[in-house]
C-alpha cells in the first residue's frame, strides 16, 4: 500500500468516524427530547391530578348542598361500634336513647355517624349506655333487690315496678323483663315494701287476681310513641291501638277516619314478630282489657280525635291530597331472648261499614253528640 493510499484510507476512517459520532450525538438528543417530552406529558398528568384532587377537596370541603345525605351506618354496626348486642340497640331506640333515621325507599333504619359519636363522648362509655339498657326477669331482678322471686312477681303484679318488654319462651308463655335501673331506682324509693308484711290493700288486690304488668306495659309504651310525634291523627292512631274494633267503632263513627288511623299507625322500626304465636301474644296484650282502663283509653281517643279533626280531616276516596305526617325521630322496640316481640301496634283491618250509610257523618264534622255519649256512657237506669 502506497502512502497516497494510507492517508486516503485514514481520512475515510475519520469521515466513517465523525458519522458514527454525529449519529450517536443525534440519537442522544432524540433521547433527550423523548425525555423532555415525556417530563412535560407527566406533569401536565399531575397538574391533571392536582386539579381533579383540588376539586374534590373543594367538594368536600366548600359548601355542602343541602340534598346530600348525611353519612349514616347499618344497625348492625352502630351496636358494633356501641359496644351493646343487636336487642340492647332495639331497646334503647325504643327508649329513645338513640336517634335512627329511615333508609331512602323504605329500607331498615340508619344512625348518623354524629349520632354515634355523640354517644362515644358520653361519660362512662360504653358501660354506661350498656348499664341503661340491661334487663332482667324475675329471678335477677329478685336477686338484684335481695327479695325472693315470689315476693318480686307480687310487687310486679302490683304495679309497684313496670316492664319494659317481654318474649315468649318455648312453652309460648309470656316472660317480662325489667330495666336494672328502673329495679335499683324502686329499691332506693320504696325500700319498705322490700321486706316485712305486705300492705294490707295491695294485698286484696292481690287476692282479687289483679295484674298490672300488661296494663303498666301497654301505658309506657303509648306514652313513648306520644312523645315521638306531633302528628295530631298520628297522635290519635297511637291512642286508637289500644282499643278494639268495637270500642273504637264506638269512638270513631267515620269508616274513613278509622281506615284513616290505620295507615298512620306508627309502625315498628325494626320490624314486627315474625311468628304467628308473637303476633298473636302482641295483639292481646296490645289491648286494654280493664273497664277502667278502657274508659281512660277512650276519653285520651275522643280528646286527640277532636284535635285531629280541628287540625285536618280524614282523606276520602277522590282526595289528591297525600298524608300530611310529622316525621319521627326515634322509634323502635326490642327484646332479649326468645321470640322478638318489637313494641309496635299490631295492625287490624277496621270493620266493614258501609260508606255513606244512615248516621255516617261527613268527614272532620263533629257527631254533635256529648262526651260521655260518644264515650258510651250509660247512666243509671238507662235500658
Amino acid at each position: 500500500m502506497t502512502v497516497k493510499e494510507v492517508l486516503r484510507a485514514h481520512a475515510g476512517y475519520q469521515a466513517v468516524h465523525a458519522g458514527t459520532q454525529g449519529a450517536r450525538a443525534g440519537t442522544r438528543g432524540a433521547r433527550a427530547g423523548t425525555r423532555g417530552a415525556r417530563a412535560e406529558c407527566g406533569n401536565v398528568r399531575a397538574d391533571t391530578r392536582a386539579g381533579d384532587a383540588g376539586t374534590r377537596v373543594e367538594g368536600e370541603g366548600g359548601p355542602t348542598s343541602s340534598a346530600a345525605p348525611a353519612a349514616t351506618v347499618a344497625a348492625g354496626r352502630a351496636a358494633q361500634e356501641l359496644g351493646i348486642r343487636r336487642a340492647e340497640f332495639e331497646l334503647a331506640v325504643h327508649l329513645g336513647l338513640i336517634a335512627v333515621v329511615g333508609a331512602p325507599g323504605g329500607g331498615r333504619p340508619r344512625v348518623h355517624e354524629e349520632e354515634i359519636a355523640r354517644l362515644r363522648e358520653q361519660p362512662g362509655f360504653p358501660d354506661g349506655l350498656a348499664e341503661r339498657v340491661r334487663t332482667v326477669g324475675t329471678a335477677e331482678g329478685a336477686a338484684l333487690l335481695d327479695i325472693a322471686p315470689a315476693r318480686f312477681t307480687r310487687l310486679a303484679r302490683a304495679g309497684c315496678v313496670s316492664p319494659v318488654t317481654f318474649y315468649l319462651n318455648r312453652y309460648r308463655a309470656v316472660v317480662w323483663l325489667y330495666l336494672a335501673d328502673e329495679l335499683a331506682a324502686f329499691a332506693s324509693r320504696e325500700p319498705e315494701l322490700l321486706a316485712g308484711r305486705t300492705p294490707s290493700g295491695m294485698r286484696t288486690m292481690l287476692e282479687s287476681g289483679a295484674d298490672w304488668r300488661p296494663r303498666n306495659w301497654r301505658s309506657q309504651r303509648i306514652d313513648r310513641l306520644l312523645n315521638r310525634t306531633r302528628d295530631p291523627w298520628v297522635r290519635t292512631a297511637v291512642q286508637a291501638s289500644a282499643l278494639d274494633p268495637v270500642q273504637l267503632a264506638e269512638v270513631v263513627d267515620d269508616p274513613y277516619e278509622r281506615a284513616y288511623l290505620v295507615r298512620v299507625r306508627p309502625e315498628p322500626v325494626f320490624g314486627r314478630p315474625g311468628s304467628m304465636a308473637a303476633r298473636e301474644a302482641m295483639g292481646e296484650l296490645m289491648l286494654a282489657d280493664d273497664p277502667d282502663e278502657i274508659l281512660w283509653r277512650r276519653v285520651n281517643l275522643t280528646l286527640e280525635l277532636d284535635g285531629a279533626r280541628e287540625d285536618r280531616p280524614a282523606p276520602r276516596p277522590g282526595d289528591d291530597g297525600g298524608i300530611r305526617t310529622a316525621p319521627t325521630v326515634r322509634a323502635g322496640a326490642g327484646s332479649r331472648t326468645g321470640t322478638a316481640i318489637p313494641a309496635s301496634a299490631a295492625e287490624s283491618a277496621p270493620p266493614s261499614v258501609r260508606p255513606g250509610a244512615p248516621g255516617s257523618p261527613a268527614a272532620g264534622v263533629p257527631t254533635g253528640k256529648g262526651l260521655l255519649a260518644r264515650l258510651g256512657w250509660r247512666g243509671r237506669g238507662a235500658g
